[in-house]
């Protein structure tokens, strides 16, 4: 199902056949550092993944990390989309580009087209992003979208705090 597209991406929902792809960007160097090790090491573990992840938050919420890929040919590049985590009372938006696809804007290009699907389509009123200190970039990237920083906060025990940055649609 695609849910938008750009003049050179497409986001459409992901599917257990983007399991390839999936493997390969959570074990990217950014990924692991930033995001943090989902031990997904086999195309199995990127399906269950995916299933667990993505296709549930889809039937539980209508909503989910979307696969972004380049027009025309379908090539998958990044996710971008939208959680609802069980730690944070708003919906917050989150995006991975595959590193030999990054500095491209191509990253800022899907997340306008989710904030835009989350206030047209969804009708979502706020929306918050949760970043690494230490990763400049997202936190660029959310400015860029109008994000501004509210907060630090914890989204686990085991993880270190993040900074949280927020929105009015």
């Amino acid at each position: 199902m695609i849910i938008r597209e750009t003049e050179r991406l497409l986001l459409r929902r992901m599917v257990p056949t983007d399991a390839a792809f999936i493997r390969e960007l959570v074990n990217e160097p950014g990924w692991l550092q930033f995001i943090g090790d989902r031990g997904v090491r086999t195309i199995e573990d990127a399906r269950r993944y995916i299933e667990t992840g993505p296709l549930a938050m889809y039937e539980r919420f209508g909503f989910g990390l979307y696969l972004v890929a380049l027009r025309p040919g379908d090539v998958p590049i990044g996710i971008c989309g939208l959680l609802k985590r069980d730690t944070l009372s708003e919906v917050d938006i989150g995006f991975a580009l595959l590193r030999r696809f990054s500095g491209r804007g191509y990253a800022c290009e899907a997340a306008e087209a989710v904030v835009a699907h989350a206030r047209e389509e969804l009708g979502l009123r706020h929306l918050v992003a949760i970043a690494a200190p230490e990763n400049h970039r997202s936190l660029r990237l959310l400015e860029k979208l109008g994000l501004r920083f509210e907060r630090m906060v914890r989204v686990s025990p085991e993880r270190p705090e993040s900074v949280l940055y927020a929105r009015d649609l």
